[in-house]
């Protein structure tokens, strides 16, 4: 096994096309990972990592409560800042096709330390989507069959006995998820295409037959009731917590490069493909639910969220049975951020960049998978999940916590590639593996990554804003209502830390890939 630390990565190669892009020795790095996955499982990996189906489910219930039918229209704007964003991270796909996408893409666009905080702040982040993906089941296991109640009678997961039963169930799924994360590489990627297959054709046929059982017209979506406690402005900050939750993790198909046929012609696809579908599908659903909602004012909706509308206005029958699909989407959705966290503590530890990088860094020649780092996001994940058992408002603190994190991490990318742009030291010229042009925003590059920049801050500010009536509604704990923030604040501390002891017991000095070579043209 040949570990590479920041100092020793050698300058962007000159690209030479190639059948699967032997490019990666020339950015300093052997091939480990096993290269399989094809178009549709990069798309899968992108798509399901999103998930529309587990995040809507899980958060729509929240935005209606707080923003009621006009929450719908935080969704298209959000929407059109995350395309922003993905744009920027499909020409910085084409360009720099490694695992570990945010980390070594702000590593190689300012400097290997701001890099490293960058990667930190992701996997973080991650670990903590992994423990927020897994409370998702609470949403709907217990509205399929009460059995599922393991603890307590209440399935509400704002109350004490549903929050319980979401940490205990979600812990069950984690264990399930590591497994096939340690298993193989080809049984992650039939999971996850299998999967992602199943959660499309259940969420079209959910978006047809909600439409289809509409009981008003789109013309609610105008309507304000409900968002007076906050104001309209309000709600409709509030109620972006729900889109920003769902469009996230769109990068995965950047993650999962070095395992990629093709990466740098099919990762800047799937990014946009994947953020692009989710979207318009999870627009549909939200809109459905507000038009075949049996009622708008019983309080049920801003409870139990759609899976109370599909059970409701379907019948119980076709509505468990698509209920069912969303466990399925829940299951893979869990699987793909793990393995996104997996494959950022493998690059972060490939540079000799985490404690016990070494063990981190080994890959299983067999399964061609990087057993520990999906230990470690399990455990983690698991330990996250325990504090629920401590108070039923940490639901809505870790999904919260875990979006703030990716945002900044996402603007810890999109700002060092605007000054390089401003600076004139970035250019996508050159080839894909077929001979074609890398994916280019051309003249629009500028103006595309600066609304993307400015987006992502605004929405990492209102995200991590500790309002007590969305974090704290029943008052006497302040640490939830301050929990983004603290949160953040421990992880950049305990970053510090470690970056102060790393200086203290290495000379070997750390040198910004300053003056990169820009990939051949022709």
């Amino acid at each position: 096994m040949t570990t590479t630390t920041r100092s020793d990565v050698r300058p962007d190669p000159p690209h030479s096309p190639g059948p699967d892009d032997g490019s990666l020795e020339a950015f300093g790095y052997r091939q480990e990972l096993h290269r399989s996955l094809g178009r549709y499982a990069s798309f899968a990996a992108g798509f399901s990592f999103i998930s529309v189906l587990t995040t809507v489910f899980q958060f729509f219930a929240f935005g209606y409560a707080f923003g009621g039918p006009v929450f719908f229209w935080a969704w298209p704007a959000v929407l059109a800042g995350q395309l922003l964003v993905a744009a920027c991270f499909a020409e910085l796909a084409a360009r720099y096709p490694i695992s570990g996408a945010i980390y070594q893409w702000s590593s190689r666009l300012s400097t290997p330390s701001f890099g490293w905080f960058a990667g930190w702040i992701m996997v973080i982040g991650q670990v903590v989507v992994v423990a927020a993906a897994a409370l998702a089941l609470q949403m709907v296991l217990p509205a399929i069959w009460s059995g599922f109640q393991l603890i307590g009678t209440d399935p509400a997961p704002t109350s004490p006995d549903g929050a319980a039963n979401a940490a205990l169930l979600g812990v069950l799924l984690l264990a399930l998820t590591t497994l096939v994360n340690v298993l193989d590489n080809r049984v992650m990627s039939v999971v996850n295409r299998v999967g992602v297959t199943a959660e499309i054709i259940g969420a079209v046929l959910i978006v047809v037959l909600l439409l289809t059982h509409s009981e008003r017209s789109p013309s609610i979506t105008f309507h304000t009731e409900g968002a007076a406690q906050e104001g309209l402005l309000g709600a409709l900050l509030v109620g972006s917590f729900a889109a920003a939750y769902v469009m996230i993790g769109f990068d995965s198909a950047g993650e999962m490069s070095e395992e990629t046929h093709h990466p740098r012609r099919t990762a800047p696809r799937t990014i946009l493909t994947a953020l692009g579908a989710a979207g318009l599908l999870g627009g549909l659903i939200v809109l459905g639910g507000l038009l075949a909602a049996p009622s708008l004012t019983d309080g049920r909706l801003g409870v139990d969220g759609l899976s109370y509308v599909l059970t409701s206005s379907l019948g119980d029958g076709v509505g468990k049975a698509l209920l069912a699909d969303v466990v399925v989407a829940i299951t893979v959705a869990t699987l793909a951020i793990q393995t996104a966290a997996c494959r950022m503590l493998f690059s972060m530890a490939r540079d000799g960049q985490l404690p016990f990088s070494g063990r981190l860094a080994r890959v299983n020649a067999r399964t061609g998978m990087p057993s520990a780092p999906a230990l470690v996001v399990g455990v983690l994940a698991a330990a996250l999940l325990l504090l629920n058992f401590a108070s039923p408002e940490a639901f809505l603190a870790i999904g919260t916590t875990c979006i703030v994190m990716l945002y900044l991490a996402y603007a810890m990318v999109t700002g060092p590639l605007l000054v390089r742009r401003l600076r004139g030291q970035f250019s996508s010229a050159g080839t894909d593996e077929t001979g074609a042009p890398l994916f280019s925003l051309g003249r629009w590059g500028i103006p595309v990554n600066a609304l993307a920049l400015l987006y992502g801050l605004f929405m990492t500010v209102n995200l991590a804003w500790p309002r007590a009536a969305v974090y704290d509604p029943a008052g006497g704990h302040w640490y939830f209502q301050w929990f983004t923030v603290l949160f953040l604040a421990v992880t950049v501390g305990a970053g510090l830390a470690y970056r102060t002891y790393r200086a203290g017991t290495t000379t070997v000095p750390e040198t910004a890939p300053e003056a990169v070579p820009e990939p051949a043209t022709g």
